[in-house]
C-alpha cells in the first residue's frame, strides 16, 4: 500500500506542476529596455495606416524632415514622389530619433500632434497612430493632469517606443516590428536575421507561445560592416539590410545589403549640386564607390566619415563565398531552465519515494 501511495502521490505531483507552469499567465510585454541614460540613435518603427494615406501625409504626422528618410528606410526607389499612395491596413517603416530615459527608450521629442476639433488622447494613441502608444504614455511625457482635457491646437509630443542599447555586444538597430497574425517567434527571428533566445530576452516574453499578434516586438537589426572613423561627426553609421540613407551633408548615400558581405557600399549622392569630386588619396582616378576585382579579391574606395571634409579609403575584402550559420543550439522551447531543473529533482525524489 506504501508503495502504491507513493506512486499515486509523485504522479500526482507532477502533473499539477506541468499543468501549473503550462498555464502560468504570460509576461506582460514591457517598454522597450534601454539601459545607456542620455543615448541617443535611429531607431525604425511599424506604422499600420488606419486609412488610405500619402508618404506625404505619413511624414507629416511623424514629423520627419525629409522624404529621402521614409525612402531609405523601405528601400523605395528616390524618384518616388511624396503624393504616392499607400492604401489602408498598410505596414510602413518610420525611422525617427531614440534617446533612453529611465530605463526605457523614446522618440526625442517627435513626433508632435497638433490636436484636431474631435481629438481625445484615445483617439490619437489608439486609432491616429494605430496603437503605437497608450493615451496613457502621451498624457504622461507631455504632463497632462486630465487625459478628457486637451485643448485645439495642443502639440503633443508622441512617444514611440524605441532603444540604444548594444544587444550581444553589437551595435544594432532597434526596430519596432508590428507582429501580424500567424507569426512564430522562430519566423521572425529567421526573417530578421537574429535568434529566438534574443527576441524572447529582449521582450520578456517567456516562451514563443507568449507572442500576440498586433504587438510591437522589439526586434534588433543587424547593421553592415563599414570603415567610418570614429572621429566621424556621422559615427557609427548604422544601416540594416535593404535600406539607405544620406550622409555627409547630402553629398554621400550609403546602401546595406546583406548579399554583398554585409559591408556598407556608398557612392556619391548626386542629389547635392555643390558637393565635391570625392576622390580616394593616393589612387589617381580612383573615386567614391568606385570597385576592381581580382578574382576573389575587390579593391573600393570606401567612404570614411567627414567632419570638415569628406574622408576615404581604399579598402580590399574577399567576394568569396562563406558560410556566416552560426552552429545550430540545442533549444527546450516552451521551457525554462528553472523548471526543467525543479521537475527533474521532483522525478529523481519520486524514482526514491517508490523504491
Amino acid at each position: 500500500m506504501g508503495n502504491n501511495s507513493n506512486r499515486l502521490f509523485c504522479s500526482t505531483t507532477l502533473v499539477l506542476f506541468i499543468i501549473t507552469i503550462s498555464s502560468s499567465p504570460s509576461y506582460a510585454q514591457q517598454p522597450f529596455r534601454c539601459s545607456s541614460a542620455g543615448a541617443t540613435c535611429n531607431a525604425l518603427v511599424d506604422y499600420l495606416t488606419p486609412n488610405t494615406t500619402t508618404l506625404f501625409a505619413i511624414r507629416t504626422l511623424f514629423s520627419i524632415r525629409n522624404l529621402r528618410t521614409i525612402l531609405g528606410a523601405n528601400n523605395l526607389p528616390l524618384s518616388t514622389p511624396s503624393s504616392f499612395p499607400l492604401p489602408a491596413n498598410h505596414t510602413i517603416k518610420i525611422p525617427f530619433p531614440c534617446i533612453c530615459n529611465s530605463g526605457t527608450g523614446l522618440s526625442n521629442r517627435r513626433p508632435n500632434y497638433t490636436v484636431v476639433p474631435g481629438d481625445g488622447l484615445y483617439h490619437i494613441a489608439a486609432e491616429v497612430f494605430s496603437g503605437l502608444v497608450t493615451y496613457q504614455e502621451i498624457q504622461a511625457v507631455n504632463n497632462i493632469r486630465d487625459p478628457n482635457l486637451i485643448e485645439v491646437g495642443q502639440r503633443l509630443w508622441i512617444p514611440l517606443p524605441c532603444s540604444c542599447d548594444d544587444v550581444d555586444g553589437q551595435r544594432v538597430v532597434h526596430y519596432g516590428h508590428r507582429v501580424a497574425p500567424g507569426s512564430s517567434v522562430e519566423g521572425i527571428a529567421q526573417q530578421y536575421n537574429t535568434s529566438q533566445d534574443t527576441l524572447l530576452r529582449l521582450n520578456n516574453l517567456g516562451s514563443p507561445q507568449d507572442l500576440l499578434a498586433g504587438a510591437i516586438l522589439d526586434v534588433p537589426l543587424r547593421a553592415c560592416s563599414s570603415r567610418i572613423n570614429n572621429n566621424s561627426l556621422d559615427f557609427p553609421l548604422l544601416v540594416p539590410n535593404d535600406t539607405y540613407v544620406f550622409t555627409a551633408t547630402n553629398c554621400v548615400m550609403c546602401r546595406c545589403d546583406a548579399a554583398i558581405s554585409w559591408m556598407l557600399q556608398c557612392q556619391p549622392s548626386q542629389i547635392n549640386s555643390s558637393c565635391p569630386a570625392i576622390r580616394c588619396e593616393g589612387a589617381e582616378n580612383f573615386y567614391l564607390g568606385n570597385t576592381t576585382s581580382s578574382g576573389c579579391n575587390r579593391t573600393t574606395c570606401a567612404y570614411a566619415g567627414y567632419n570638415s571634409t569628406i574622408q576615404t579609403v581604399v579598402a580590399s575584402d574577399s567576394t568569396c563565398p562563406a558560410s556566416d550559420n552560426p552552429s545550430a543550439a540545442v533549444r527546450l522551447e516552451g521551457w525554462r531552465w528553472n523548471e526543467v531543473f525543479i521537475f527533474v529533482h521532483m522525478v529523481l525524489l519520486c524514482i526514491h519515494f517508490v523504491k
